[in-house]
C-alpha cells in the first residue's frame, strides 16, 4: 500500500494541493451595516435588520473594508480590477439568516498574485474576493437541551476576503510554509490580526493525487475544519495517504467535502462536494458595481510598508545577516522594527540579531507578552551591546545585566556602575590572578604543557572566578597562554 512521505505518496503518486484562506478584515464594523465587528461579545449582541436578513433591510458597503481588501491584493502582487461585482451565493443553513451570502464570483476584486515560500518557490494566487461571513452554530452549554444547538449571529456580516491559490502546492510542508508566508504579509499590511483561534484566519484545503508524470488533475477532495497551520499539514498527510489507499484498492476517489477530526487524526465524510452551479450565483441587486479608481489604488499602494520578503533580502545585504537570522527577525513586523532600532545605534547588527532572537524573544515567550510590552526598549538594549563592544563589561556579565534590566527597567550603565560590574582590563591585576592560579595548580599546568589544550579552559574559569567574573576574557586567555609556556 502506498503511504504518504514528504508530501509525495511513494514513488507512484504526486499530490496536488490548493488552499482557500478566509481572512477576517480589521474593521470596527461589519461589511454591510454598522454593527460591531468584535470577538467575544455575548451571542447575538451585535446584530441588526441588515445582518439578520429582515425584509426591506438594504446593505451599505463598508469603504474601510474595501481599502483593507485592496491592501491585501496589492501586498500579494495581485492585479486589481477596476470594476468588480457582488453576487448572491445561495444555500440554506441555520447560521445564514438571509438564505444567501453576499460574495463575489465571476468578477472578483483582484487576480493573479504570488506568494514566495522557502526555496524560491512561487505559489500563484488565482483570486482575492470580498464576502460577508456567516454566523456560528453553538452546540454546547445549553442547560435546557442536550439535543439542540444555538445560533450566534454576531459574526454574520463580518467582512472577509477569500484568497484562493492555484493548485501549485505539492506537499503538506509546502502548504504549511505558504500559510505562514501569507499570514506574515497580511500582518505586515495590517489587514488582519491573523488569529486562527478567534477565526480571523481560516483555511479549506483542496487535494487530489495523480500518477507521477501525469498533467491531468485527479478527483478533488475539500477538507474543512482546519483551525491551525499544523492541522492543515496533518490533515493533508492523512488525506493524501487515504486517497492513495483508495486507488491502490482499485476503487475511485469520490469528489466530496470532508472534515478534519483532530482527535482521531483523520478526515471524515461531510457531504458531496458542491460545484458553483449548486449555489445558484446571481448578481446582487441591492449593491452597485464596485469601481476602483486609479487614485484610490495608488493611495493605498503608497501606504504599504516594506513587506517580509523585501525586508529579509535587505537584512541580508544591509546588515550582513545570515538568511536564517533574517527569516526569524522579519517573521513579525514589530520584531523587525525592534531589531533595526537596536542594530543601527549599537553598530553591531550580528550581536543585535543574536540578542533579539535569543534573550529578548525568550523573555517575551516566558512572560507571554508581545514585544511592545518589553521593559527593555531598543535604545536600552543597544546601550548594553555598546558596553560589551567597548570592553566595559563581558558578554557573560551582560547576561546578568540584561536580567536586571528586564526586572527593573533600569539602564544598563546604571546597573553596571551601582553593582561594580565593570570589566577588569588592568593587565597587571590579571597577571597577578593568573600567577596565583597557576601556582596552586601544578598538575593542571603540567597537563596543559603536555599537550592537553582543554586544560586552558579550566584555567580561564579559575581566573574568572578569582576576579569575580570581571576580568577581560580575551586578555585572560592571552596572559594564561604566555604564563603556561614558561
Amino acid at each position: 500500500m502506498a503511504t504518504a512521505a514528504g508530501g509525495h505518496v511513494g514513488a507512484t503518486y504526486e499530490a496536488v494541493i490548493g488552499l482557500e484562506v478566509h481572512c477576517q478584515l480589521l474593521t470596527r464594523s461589519k461589511l454591510f451595516c454598522g454593527c460591531a465587528n468584535r470577538f467575544g461579545d455575548p451571542p447575538n449582541a451585535n446584530v441588526c435588520p441588515v445582518c439578520l436578513g429582515l425584509p426591506g433591510a438594504l446593505p451599505a458597503l463598508n469603504r474601510h473594508a474595501v481599502t483593507l481588501a485592496l491592501r491585501a491584493a496589492l501586498a500579494t502582487g495581485c492585479r486589481v480590477h477596476e470594476t468588480s461585482l457582488f453576487a448572491r451565493k445561495n444555500y440554506f443553513y441555520p447560521d445564514l439568516p438571509k438564505g444567501y451570502q453576499i460574495s463575489q464570483y465571476e468578477r472578483p476584486l483582484a487576480t493573479d498574485g504570488l506568494i514566495e515560500i522557502a526555496g524560491g518557490r512561487r505559489i500563484r494566487i488565482q483570486r482575492i474576493h470580498m464576502e460577508e461571513d456567516a454566523g456560528k452554530l453553538l452546540h454546547e452549554g445549553f442547560a435546557w437541551s442536550k439535543e439542540k444547538s444555538g445560533v450566534d449571529l454576531n459574526r454574520a456580516g463580518v467582512p472577509l476576503i477569500e484568497i484562493v491559490t492555484a493548485p501549485d502546492l505539492r506537499a503538506p510542508d509546502e502548504a504549511f510554509a505558504y500559510l505562514g508566508a501569507l499570514r506574515d504579509v497580511l500582518l505586515y499590511a495590517e489587514v488582519s490580526d491573523g488569529n486562527m483561534e478567534e477565526g480571523s484566519l481560516r483555511c479549506d484545503a483542496n487535494v487530489s493525487i495523480r500518477t507521477h508524470g501525469e498533467t491531468a488533475l485527479g478527483t478533488r477532495v475539500e477538507i474543512k475544519n482546519l483551525n491551525s497551520f499544523n492541522h492543515v499539514r496533518r490533515a493533508l498527510h492523512h488525506e493524501i495517504a487515504r486517497q492513495a489507499a483508495v486507488l491502490e484498492s482499485g476503487a475511485r476517489v469520490e469528489q466530496e467535502t470532508r472534515l478534519w477530526d483532530a482527535d482521531r487524526a483523520e478526515t471524515l465524510p461531510m457531504r458531496g462536494k458542491e460545484d458553483a452551479h449548486d449555489y445558484r450565483y446571481f448578481p446582487e441587486p441591492d449593491l452597485p458595481p464596485l469601481v476602483m479608481d486609479a487614485a484610490w489604488i495608488d493611495d493605498v499602494r503608497r501606504t504599504l510598508p516594506e513587506l517580509p520578503a523585501a525586508r529579509r533580502g535587505r537584512f541580508v545585504t544591509e546588515y550582513s545577516l545570515p538568511d536564517y537570522d533574517a527569516g526569524v527577525l522579519t517573521a513579525a513586523r514589530d520584531v523587525a522594527d525592534y531589531f533595526e532600532a537596536v542594530a543601527r545605534p549599537c553598530g553591531n547588527p550580528k550581536a543585535a540579531s543574536n540578542w533579539v532572537m535569543t534573550d529578548l524573544l525568550r523573555k517575551l515567550k516566558d512572560s507571554r507578552a508581545g514585544i511592545a510590552a518589553s521593559p527593555v526598549p531598543p535604545a536600552a538594549l543597544a546601550e548594553l551591546l555598546r558596553l560589551i563592544d567597548v570592553g566595559t563589561i563581558s558578554g557573560k556579565i551582560a547576561k546578568d545585566v540584561f536580567e536586571k534590566m528586564w526586572a527593573t527597567g533600569e539602564a544598563a550603565a546604571a546597573i553596571v556602575e551601582r553593582e561594580g560590574l565593570r570589566q577588569v582590563s588592568d593587565q597587571g591585576a590579571i597577571e597577578k590572578a593568573v600567577a596565583e592560579v597557576i601556582a596552586v595548580s601544578p598538575e593542571q599546568a603540567q597537563s596543559y604543557r603536555a599537550g592537553k589544550s582543554a586544560a586552558l579552559g579550566w584555567f580561564v574559569g579559575q581566573v574568572m572566578k578569582k576576579t569575580g567574573g570581571k576580568a577581560n576574557p580575551q586578555l585572560v586567555n592571552e596572559l594564561l597562554k604566555q604564563a603556561l609556556q614558561k
